[in-house]
């Protein structure tokens, strides 16, 4: 009898829980979101970031707002969203290297990019964009190549550190065109672009809305797009692999996620809401002017896609040989 008694308690207690999820959803949210951000204020994360946060505030009558926390790639961030309650009041706004890249490449990464989040949406993607001076003289990656040839080992080529999307989109075209580029990492995109511009480097990979305003300016000449296609802002760019270099895709992209065990029904009313954000056409345009193109869609495709970016870069890390050296 004590036992029928044990088991009809837990099947009550579990009825209850069960009970009270789509409660928690019916309510969600009842005080303010944070958003963490693993850079400092005023890079491109943020600017996507805040776009959005101030667009959700609206639409979920309760504050959202950012908490910037950087440090080791990314993975300072992802492991505080990681750790925090599943109940949809913590949130991480990721680019791909914390979930994709940093832990193929960092030892002891304090948390499981695949297990320890739920996917909310996919925000934008992003691409990279291979830029020289105009004093360097060249038009095109070929040109660039051809250097690299003549000097293997000599040609510096910049990205925003190790294991970054641009990183990688210097490795991809190694590999692609047999040559061998100087890799200078920095600690993030501003250093690298204002020794571009000195003249200490003479090729920076990095994110479009890092580049947009000097591009603009004709500081910098656009060289080649490490994507599969052009950007509609740069149209008469070619992608690398129009210039005879495949497999050189690299682009970054922007993620929503929440906590592992968020609720469904959480998950859902969020992935609305960045939707609906995402075809509001203030914002779309202003995403698209700085150079991200905004995506959404649902929590799903965000999960497959993020499973298939970390095998995609699993796969590269291992055959170049990528290893954190504490930069």
């Amino acid at each position: 009898m004590a036992k029928l008694r044990y088991a009809v308690a837990a099947l009550c207690a579990g009825l209850a829980v069960a009970g009270a999820q789509p409660a928690l959803a019916q309510d969600y949210p009842t005080r303010p979101i944070r958003v963490v951000i693993a850079f400092p204020p005023g890079g491109p994360t943020d600017f996507v970031g805040r776009l959005m946060t101030e667009k959700m505030t609206t639409s979920l009558g309760q504050r959202v707002y950012i908490e910037n926390k950087p440090g080791a790639s990314g993975t300072v961030g992802a492991d505080n969203v990681a750790k925090a309650d599943p109940d949809g009041y913590s949130l991480f706004l990721t680019t791909s290297g914390a979930i994709a890249i940093a832990p193929h490449i960092m030892s002891g990464v304090p948390y499981d990019p695949l297990n320890d989040f739920a996917p909310v949406a996919l925000v934008t993607k992003v691409t990279e964009i291979l830029v020289v001076t105009p004093q360097l003289g060249i038009k095109t990656v070929q040109e660039l190549v051809a250097m690299a040839k003549a000097k293997p080992g000599a040609v510096s080529f910049a990205s925003t550190g190790i294991g970054s999307p641009p990183h990688l989109a210097q490795e991809l075209l190694d590999a692609a065109a047999n040559v061998k580029f100087l890799h200078v990492p920095y600690r993030g995109a501003a250093p690298a672009v204002t020794d571009l511009l000195g003249g200490q480097v003479q090729v920076l990979a990095a994110d479009l809305p890092v580049l947009i305003s000097q591009i603009q300016a004709g500081a910098l000449v656009p060289i080649g797009a490490a994507a599969d296609k052009r950007d509609e802002v740069l149209p008469d760019v070619p992608t690398l692999a129009e210039q005879g270099y495949p497999n050189t895709e690299a682009s970054n992209w922007y993620a929503l996620l929440a906590p592992a065990k968020t609720p469904p029904g959480v998950i859902a009313k969020l992935n609305k809401v960045v939707n609906d954000a995402l075809n509001d056409p203030q914002i779309h345009d202003k995403l698209v002017k700085a150079g991200a193109t905004p995506v959404g869609g649902t929590s799903e495709s965000l999960g497959a896609f993020m499973k298939s970016e970390y095998a995609k870069w699993g796969k590269v890390v291992a055959e170049r040989g990528i290893k954190d050296t504490g930069q």
